[in-house]
């Protein structure tokens, strides 16, 4: 029996950096892991020969973790055609965030298509497909870009398996496309994963193919389908539930796929500051095909 490839969001920063992401992920019982190579929120970044990867990869053979995501920045927006300087700004470190992630040593470069921002999607739709060829045609890095189901929320793109079809029917290097298919998202956009979680799988299928999954983010949800709202909730705690996600996790067809939490933290009894990762017992309770610890909405 394959092991199953699951772990969570980690940190990258201090001294340790990549060291310490995967001693983070090591204490889960995470078997894969991953990070942002800098804040999300910001272009801020260390040099990659101050990311200590060396020392981390020695220490990921030891604990077991074979292979790591890097996820792209938020601020990356290729859909904006409003504001050429931020369309730039998304292709030039979209550039960047290749080199970072293939130094890293993964494969997997997650990002959110982008947003249309009052352009209209159509508008969008050819301007991601025109950042991504601006970066794809010149780059020859061994890294895919899976683009993130999206849940819908203001005036992001890629929240329809069709939305990205036509991302993928326009770029050039379609090869080097994937999609990281978030539960919460999918959920949120409209898709009835809960009631009929093959169904969904069907039409993925038909319109981009399952083969096209490269990662998998395993979110509940604290909306009802179709709210297009994009709040994650720990397992079991959201409208989703444990038994999708499980089912999600366990599904052989996703045998060789990371499966990547990114549920909220937690607080500590008494206290209203979430300072407690989930992870460990998530992870566990995943893993554990007869447990289950309540699904709840």
């Amino acid at each position: 029996m394959q092991k199953i490839k699951i772990g969570s969001h980690v940190k990258m920063a201090g001294k340790e950096m990549f060291l310490g992401s995967v001693k983070e992920a090591e204490s889960y019982g995470a078997s894969v892991l991953m990070l942002y190579t800098g804040a999300p929120q910001n272009t801020v970044r260390k040099e990659i020969k101050d990311l200590n990867i060396e020392a981390g990869w020695e220490y990921a053979g030891k604990a077991g973790i074979e292979e790591i995501v890097v996820h792209a920045p938020y601020i990356i927006n290729l859909g904006n055609t409003t504001k050429p300087e931020t369309f730039e700004l998304g292709v030039t470190f979209l550039e960047k965030e290749i080199k970072r992630t293939a130094a890293m040593r993964s494969k997997i470069l997650i990002l959110h298509p982008g947003a249309h921002v009052g352009a209209g999607e159509e508008a969008g739709l050819a301007q991601i497909i025109k950042g991504l060829n601006l970066v794809l045609d010149e780059n020859e890095d061994d890294v895919f870009i899976a683009l993130e189901t999206m849940a819908g929320k203001g005036s992001e793109l890629g929240k329809t398996f069709e939305e990205l079809r036509k991302i993928y029917d326009g770029v050039h290097k379609k090869d080097r496309l994937r999609v990281c298919f978030d539960t919460c998202h999918v959920n949120d956009a409209g898709y009835h994963l809960v009631e009929d979680y093959e169904e969904v799988l069907r039409q993925f299928d038909e319109v981009i193919g399952l083969n096209q999954i490269a990662v998998i983010h395993i979110n509940d949800s604290m909306n009802p389908c179709g709210a297009h709202k994009d709040r994650h909730a720990n397992i079991g705690k959201g409208y989703i539930g444990t038994d999708i996600l499980k089912q999600t996790v366990h599904d052989e067809r996703f045998s060789q796929i990371p499966k990547i939490l990114e549920t909220p933290w937690i607080c500590e009894e008494g206290s209203k500051e979430k300072k407690i990762a989930p992870y460990k017992e998530e992870i566990a309770a995943l893993l554990n095909k007869g447990d289950s610890y309540g699904n709840e909405t």
